[in-house]
C-alpha cells in the first residue's frame, strides 16, 4: 500500500510482449498495486502516463520511439508526480547514469526477482531511490570517479587562476616593442607593444592570454599589458605612435574607460585582432569614436587571415589595415597572395586607410610590397621585438 493506505497505481512500458505481459500480471496480482495500463513504445508510454497519471511507471530502456530516456523525459514533463523506474537488460554504468539524468528514481535489471520489483515500486512511490544490486556498485564507482574528476578539474582551475592572477597583479608580463618601418626610407615610424611572460611555465603569449580568457581574467591581463606598454611611451619619439593590442571585449569593459583617460590619443593606435569576435559593433564604435575624434588611430590586425577581418574593416572603417603574414610570406613569388594583397591595398586606398605589412622576412618581399604600393611594414627581416632603443 502507499503511505496513505491506497494502492499504488502502476503502468508498464515494454516492447517485448512476453515480458510486458509478465510485468502486467505481477502488478495486477499484487494487492498493494493497481495496474493502469501497458505501452509498447515511448510515444505510447508518454500518452498513457498523461492520461492515467500513475504513481509509478516501469520503463524499458531500449523500447522503440526514442527509448526509455525519451519516454522518461516525456513522462516527467506530462505527469510530474509519476515516479519512473528504468528496466533493462543493460547494466552498464553509462545507461544507468543516462536514465538518472532523465529523471528516473529506480533502476532494475531484467530478470530481477518479483519481490525485488515490488519492493522497488514501493520505495519509488515513497520517493526513495532504488538500484539493483547488479548496477549499484558500478554506479557508485562511476559517481565516485565523476566527483574525483570534478575535484581534479577544480584544482587545475584554481592553479590556472592563481597563475594568471599573479601575472595580472604585477609579476609580469614584460613588454617588448617591435618597430614599424617606412619601407622606402627604412626608418621606424611607430612601435607595436608585445607582451612576454617570464613566470613558469615558459609559454608563448598566445597561451597566456588564452588561459586568462579561460579563467575569466582575459580583459584584466590585456588592460595590464596595455598599462605597462604606455609607461614606456615617453621613450618613444614624439613623431611616432605606439600600437597596443586589445580585444573588443576589453575595449567594451569598464576598466578600459579608466585606461583611456590616461591615453594620449594622438600617439596611440589600438589594434583589433582579426580573430577577436565582435558581437556589438555599435557599442564598440560608441566607445572608440570620442577617442578617434581626439586623434587615436584604429588598426585591424591580421587582415586577410579570415573573413572576420573584412567584416571588421567594413564595420569599423579603420585608419590602419595590417596585412597578415599569410599574405606577406612569399608575396614576391606567389601570384595568388600578391593578387589578394593588391585587392586589400586598393580597398584600403578607397577608404583612406594605410597598409602595414606584417611578418616581412626577406628583401624580396619588401620589393614586391613596395611595388604594390605598401609604404609600411614590420617583421624579423627589419627588426625583432625587444626593448626600446636608448
Amino acid at each position: 500500500m502507499s503511505v496513505d493506505g491506497t494502492r499504488i497505481r502502476v503502468m508498464v512500458a515494454e516492447d517485448e510482449n512476453l515480458l510486458r505481459d509478465a510485468l502486467a500480471a505481477l502488478v495486477a496480482g499484487e494487492p498493494s498495486l493497481e495496474f493502469v495500463g501497458a505501452a509498447a513504445d515511448a510515444d505510447a508510454a508518454v500518452a498513457l502516463a498523461s492520461s492515467e497519471r500513475p504513481d509509478v511507471a516501469l520503463l524499458d530502456v531500449r523500447m522503440p520511439g526514442g527509448g526509455g530516456y525519451r519516454a522518461a523525459r516525456g513522462i516527467r514533463e506530462r505527469s510530474p508526480q509519476t515516479r519512473v523506474i528504468a528496466l533493462s537488460a543493460y547494466d552498464d554504468r553509462t545507461t544507468v547514469l543516462e536514465m538518472v539524468r532523465a529523471g528516473v528514481v529506480g533502476y532494475l535489471v531484467k530478470g530481477a526477482p518479483p519481490g525485488e520489483i515490488v519492493k522497488t515500486i514501493h520505495r519509488s512511490a515513497m520517493g526513495q531511490g532504488a538500484l539493483s544490486g547488479e548496477v549499484a556498485a558500478g554506479v557508485i564507482a562511476e559517481l565516485g570517479g565523476l566527483l574525483e574528476r570534478q575535484e581534479h578539474e577544480s584544482a587545475l582551475f584554481r592553479e590556472r587562476l592563481e597563475r594568471v592572477q599573479t601575472v595580472v597583479q604585477g609579476h609580469g608580463p614584460t613588454m617588448v616593442f617591435q618597430p614599424i618601418y617606412h619601407l622606402g626610407q627604412r626608418v621606424p615610424v611607430a612601435y607595436e607593444a608585445l607582451a612576454r611572460f617570464a613566470p613558469e611555465p615558459v609559454r608563448g603569449p598566445d597561451v597566456w592570454f588564452a588561459e586568462a580568457d579561460d579563467v575569466g581574467l582575459g580583459t584584466a591581463l590585456q588592460i595590464t599589458a596595455a598599462r605597462l606598454a604606455m609607461r614606456d611611451l615617453p621613450s618613444i619619439p614624439e613623431d611616432m605612435y605606439l600600437s597596443v593590442n586589445l580585444s573588443p571585449d576589453s575595449i567594451l569593459a569598464p576598466a578600459f574607460s579608466q585606461l583611456a583617460e590616461s591615453m594620449p590619443a594622438k600617439r596611440i593606435a589600438l589594434e583589433l585582432t582579426e580573430h577577436a569576435r565582435v558581437d556589438d559593433y555599435e557599442g564598440l564604435a560608441k566607445v572608440l569614436t570620442p577617442l578617434r575624434d581626439q586623434g587615436m588611430q584604429l588598426a585591424v590586425d591580421d587582415a586577410g587571415a579570415g573573413f572576420a577581418s573584412l567584416r571588421h574593416i567594413l564595420q569599423l572603417q579603420p585608419d590602419i589595415i595590417k596585412l597578415d603574414i599569410t599574405l606577406t610570406r612569399d608575396v614576391d613569388a606567389d601570384g595568388a597572395r600578391r593578387a589578394l594583397a593588391a585587392a586589400l591595398i586598393t580597398f584600403a586606398g578607397e577608404i583612406g586607410a594605410s597598409i602595414v605589412a606584417e611578418g616581412i622576412e626577406s628583401e624580396r618581399e619588401i620589393d614586391a610590397l613596395v611595388g604594390l604600393g605598401v609604404r609600411y611594414g614590420q617583421g624579423y627581416h627589419l627588426a625583432r621585438p625587444g626593448p626600446l632603443p636608448a
